[in-house]
C-alpha cells in the first residue's frame, strides 16, 4: 500500500517490506502541497519519492535533517559569518577539532566569520541566485531548494533528538543559506583556500591592534594550501574493457571524515521524470556523485587553478590606491563587524577592514607561501573566476537527468558550473567520457607571457598561477564566445575525452586521462602536460592494467581494485631498500640506530595497507621521510631510470640505492616508532582508526604519498585517527535493464550524529571490507528486510 498523511502530520511505518510496496505514478501525483515518501533500507539508506520538484526537496530536506541535523546546521551558522558568537573565536571553525575546515581553510572561527561576513555584506550570493538561468538558477532547481529548505525546518521544528538539541545557535534555514553553501563551494579551491590571506590583508600603515576584547591579532596562522581533505578517483570503463560490453564505474571522492563537510547517501524520485541516487553534499539538495538508471559519473577535484593574482603599483604615499592605464584608482574599504563571545559569555563586536579592487579582495602577506607582502609601492589582489559561479546547482540538476554519456557532456557545456572539478562518466551502451569543463581564468600561455610579472615568471611554469601586471587593463582576462561567464575558458577550449577502454583520475592534469591518448596543446593553467605523476596517479593505471591482465573488468573486480589497499610507493622502492637493508645507520640527529628489525619486518610485509598489515607503518614513516626530502613529483635524483613522458605510468623507477639519504631516512622511522611505543611490526588497524561513541575502529587505506587507491590521510602524529580520505565509495555497472548493478559503502557512515544508529554501522562494513548492495529499482527497495517509511505533508 502507499503511505499516505494528513497535512500538517508524520506518520511513520516500520517493519516487514509489505509496507513498502511499489508506488505508482498515478499515487504519487495524489499528494497535495509540500508531499514525500521517504522509504529507507539497509543502513539508514533514504528513497524519497515525490510527485514534484518542491515535494522531492522537501523529503530530502526533512531526511537530511534526520541524519545530520547538526553538521548541515553547523555550517548554516559558519555561512552566516556568527560562529564568534556561539563559540570561542580562536578555536577551529569545523565543530570538530579533527574536521581542520568548515567551508573555506580559514582556521579559527574568529577568521571564518570574518570571510564569511565578507563575502554576505557584499550581496553578491542575493544577486547571483536572483539571476535567471543560465548565469543564476534554473526555476526546477529553486523549487528543490524552497522544498529543502522547508523539509529541514519540519524536521528541526519537530525537535526530534540530536547531540545539538537546545543549542542556542541552531535556528530555522533559509534559501538563502543553500545559495551560500553553493557559493561557498565553488569557491573551495579559490577565494575560499586563501581566507587567511583575505581577511588579514592590511595596508602597511594599519595597525596590528585587533579591536576584539583588547587582544592583539597579529598571531593568526596563515593559509593552508586548499580546502582540507578534498580529493577523489575516478575511473569510467568502457565496452572495450567490461565483461558484459557495457559501462562500469567507480566513484571514490574523498573527504573530511568530521565536520559538516562530508557526503550522505540519497536516492531522489519523481516517477517518469527523475530517478537518481548517489551522494549529496551535506546542505546541498541534489546528489554530487552517482548515477540515473542509464549513466553514472563522479568528479575528482581538479590540477587547473581557478584563481590569478593581479600585482597592484601604488600610489607613493597612499597604499590603498592603485594606478591601472596611469590612472588612480582608490581600493574599496570593507568594514566586516563580527560580534564575539567573550569569556563572561557577553557579546562584543570586533571590526575590521577587508580591502577590494576591480579584480577581486587584497591578499597578504604570504598567501599559499607566495612572497606577496602589501609595501608601499606594491599589493596583491586576488581574482577569483567563481566568484561569479552560481550555476553548481544547475550543473548537478542537469547530471541528476542525464541519460548516457554525451548527454553528462552536454549538461556540463550547457551549464559550465564546475567550480574546480573534473567529471568522469559511463553509460548503459559502454561509453565513457572525461570532462575538464569548469570555470577556469581566460588566461592563454600567450596572455602570461606578456602580462606575468617577474613572480608569475616563476609561478606560472612551476604552479600555473599567473601574477599578472594590474597597472594594464590589456592584462585583463579574456573571453571566449561559447563561455556562459565572461573571463573565463568556453567549454571549446577545454579539454575533453571520450574513450571506448577507459579514462581514470586522480586529482592530477587532464594530460594522463588514458595513458595511451595523453591530451596536449592546452594553457598551462589548466594543469601541466608531460611532468612526472604522483604515485596514486601511477597506481590507478597500473591496476587498470594489472586487471585488464587478468581479464575484463566486472564489478567484483572493481570493488576488489579499489580496496585491494596495494602500496605502490612500495612496490616501486622496497626491493631497492630491502638490497641495502641491514647493520645500523646514523639517523639525521646524529644516533646510531639498529636496522637488523626493521629490515625483517619490511621483508615480511605484505605491502598493503590492509588492517591487519604489518610493516605498513614503518614504511609510511620511512617513506615520509624520503618525500620530505625529495618532494615529489620533482624527485628524478632518487631513481635510477628518470621520468620519460613517453612511459609516464612506469617512470621513474629504480631505486638508486646509493643515495645516502635512505639509511638515514630508515633510522629516522625507526626512532619515531620507538620514540610512541609503537612495535616496528603492528598491525596498521591498531594504530590508524577512528573512534565512534568511545570505541575505535580500525581503518585500511594509505596517504596518496604512497599511492594506495583507498585513500586514507590520518592526523599526522601516531596513534593517528583518520581526518579524511575515502568517503562515499560506489561501483555502478550497467547490465542491460533499468536497474543498474551498484555496490556502496560510505566510510564514515550516513549520520555525523553520534545518537544515530547509522553513526558507525558502515564504518564496521569499511573496516571489514564490506560493501552494501544498493537498492535502486522499485521491486528492491519493496523486498529490503529493513524497510521503513515515513511519509510527510505540509501545505
Amino acid at each position: 500500500m502507499f503511505i499516505k498523511a494528513m497535512a500538517g502530520a508524520v506518520v511513520a511505518v516500520l517493519g516487514s517490506a509489505a509496507a513498502i510496496a511499489a508506488v505508482s505514478e498515478a499515487d504519487a501525483a495524489a499528494l497535495p502541497g509540500y508531499s514525500a515518501t521517504i522509504r529507507y533500507t539497509e543502513y539508514g539508506a533514504p528513497h524519497v519519492l515525490a510527485k514534484d520538484y518542491p515535494g522531492l526537496g522537501f523529503g530530502e530536506g526533512y531526511a537530511a535533517a534526520r541524519d545530520n541535523l547538526c553538521a548541515i546546521a553547523n555550517g548554516v551558522v559558519t555561512l552566516s559569518g556568527q560562529r564568534s558568537r556561539f563559540h570561542d573565536p580562536a578555536a577551529a571553525p569545523a565543530g570538530d577539532a579533527l574536521a581542520g575546515s568548515s567551508l573555506s581553510a580559514a582556521r579559527t572561527n574568529l577568521s571564518s566569520d570574518r570571510y564569511f561576513r565578507g563575502i554576505n555584506g557584499s550581496g553578491i550570493v542575493e544577486r547571483l541566485s536572483a539571476q535567471p538561468a543560465p548565469s543564476g538558477p534554473r526555476a526546477e532547481l529553486r523549487e528543490v531548494v524552497r522544498g529543502y529548505v522547508v523539509g529541514f525546518n519540519r524536521y528541526l521544528r519537530e525537535g526530534q533528538l540530536s547531540s545539538c538539541r537546545g543549542a542556542a545557535w541552531l535556528r530555522p534555514m533559509t534559501e538563502l543559506d543553500v545559495y551560500r553553501r553553493f557559493y561557498a563551494w565553488a569557491l573551495s579551491f579559490g577565494q575560499g583556500s586563501l581566507a587567511e590571506a583575505v581577511v588579514s590583508a592590511q595596508p602597511p600603515a594599519a595597525s596590528a591592534v585587533d579591536t576584539r576584547a583588547g587582544t592583539s591579532a597579529g598571531t593568526e596562522p596563515g593559509p593552508r594550501d586548499s580546502l582540507n581533505g578534498v580529493g577523489s578517483n575516478a575511473i569510467a570503463v568502457g565496452a572495450a574493457a567490461t565483461a558484459n560490453g557495457r559501462g562500469l564505474l567507480l566513484g571514490n571522492p574523498h573527504l573530511g571524515w568530521h565536520g559538516d563537510a562530508r557526503f550522505w547517501q540519497t536516492q531522489l524520485t519523481i516517477p517518469g521524470r527523475l530517478n537518481v541516487s548517489g551522494a549529496a553534499i551535506l546542505g546541498l539538495p541534489l546528489p554530487f556523485v552517482g548515477h540515473t538508471e542509464t549513466v553514472a559519473w563522479s568528479g575528482t577535484a581538479s590540477a587547473a587553478v581557478p584563481y590569478t593574482l593581479f600585482e597592484l603599483t601604488l600610489v607613493p604615499g597612499t597604499p590603498t590606491t592603485y594606478v591601472v592605464d596611469g590612472r588612480p584608482e582608490a581600493m574599496q574599504r570593507r568594514e566586516v563587524a563580527v560580534a564575539v563571545r567573550q569569556a563572561d559569555g557577553s557579546l562584543a563586536t570586533t571590526t575590521k577592514p577587508q580591502w577590494w579592487t576591480r579584480y577581486g579582495p587584497m591578499v597578504g602577506p604570504s598567501p599559499n607561501g607566495l612572497p606577496v607582502p602589501w609595501t608601499t609601492g606594491t599589493g596583491y589582489a586576488l581574482a577569483d573566476a567563481n566568484t561569479q559561479n552560481m550555476r553548481l546547482g544547475n550543473m548537478l540538476f542537469a547530471l541528476s537527468h542525464a541519460t548516457d554519456s554525451p548527454d553528462v557532456l552536454r549538461g556540463l557545456r550547457q551549464t559550465q558550473g564546475s567550480s574546480s572539478f573534473n567529471i568522469l562518466a559511463a553509460d548503459s551502451l559502454g561509453a565513457t567520457v572525461y570532462s575538464g569543463i569548469q570555470v577556469v581564468p581566460h588566461v592563454t600561455d600567450q596572455l602570461a607571457a606578456r602580462c606575468n610579472t617577474i613572480l608569475g615568471r616563476t609561478t606560472f611554469p612551476d604552479r600555473g598561477l599567473a601574477v599578472l601586471d594590474g597597472s594594464r587593463s590589456d592584462c585583463r582576462w579574456g573571453r571566449d564566445a561559447d563561455a556562459v561567464q565572461p573571463g573565463t575558458f568556453g567549454p571549446g577550449r577545454l579539454p575533453v575525452l571520450e574513450r571506448a577502454d577507459f579514462v581514470a583520475n586522480a586529482n592530477e592534469s587532464y594530460w594522463l586521462t588514458n595513458p595511451a591518448e595523453p591530451m596536449t596543446g592546452f594553457p598551462r593553467i589548466l594543469g601541466p602536460e608531460a611532468t612526472d605523476r604522483f604515485p596514486r596517479t601511477r597506481s590507478i593505471f597500473t591496476v587498470i592494467a594489472d586487471q585488464l591482465v587478468q581479464g575484463p573488468f566486472t564489478r567484483p573486480a572493481m570493488q576488489d581494485l579499489m580496496l585491494a589497499n596495494r602500496n605502490h610507493a612500495a612496490e616501486l622502492v622496497l626491493p631497492g631498500t630491502l638490497q641495502i637493508c641491514g647493520g645500523t645507520a646514523t639517523g639525521s640527529t646524529g644516533v646510531r640506530v639498529d636496522l637488523t628489525e626493521a629490515c625483517r619486518v619490511l621483508a615480511g610485509w605484505d605491502r598493503r595497507n590492509d588492517t591487519t598489515s604489518r610493516g605498513a607503518l614503518l614504511f609510511d614513516a620511512y617513506w615520509n621521510n624520503i618525500t620530505n626530502t625529495f618532494r615529489p613529483p620533482h624527485w628524478d635524483p632518487l631513481w635510477k631510470v628518470p621520468f620519460d613522458p613517453a612511459d609516464p605510468v612506469h617512470t621513474p623507477r629504480t631505486l638508486d640505492t646509493d643515495r645516502p639519504e635512505l639509511p638515514v631516512a630508515l633510522a629516522d622511522a625507526v626512532t619515531a616508532l620507538a620514540s610512541t611505543g609503537i612495535p616496528l611490526d603492528a598491525p596498521l588497524g591498531d594504530y590508524q582508526y577512528v573512534v565512534r561513541n568511545g570505541a575505535r575502529i580500525p581503518i585500511g587505506g594509505g596517504n596518496g604519498r604512497t599511492g594506495v587507491v583507498n585513500n586514507i590521510e590520518p592526523v599526522r602524529r601516531i596513534p593517528a585517527e583518520v581526518r579524511w580520505g575515502s568517503s562515499y565509495l560506489f561501483v555502478t555497472a550497467f547490465d542491460g535493464d533499468r536497474c543498474p548493478d551498484t555496490a556502496t559503502l560510505m566510510t564514515y557512515s550516513q549520520s555525523a550524529d553520534p545518537t544515530s544508529p547509522h553513526y558507525r554501522d558502515q564504518t564496521e562494513l569499511f573496516s571489514r571490507k564490506a560493501w552494501v548492495t544498493e537498492r535502486f529499482c522499485e521491486r528492491d527497495i519493496v523486498a529490503s528486510p529493513s524497510a521503513t517509511a515515513v511519509t510527510i505533508d505540509q501545505r
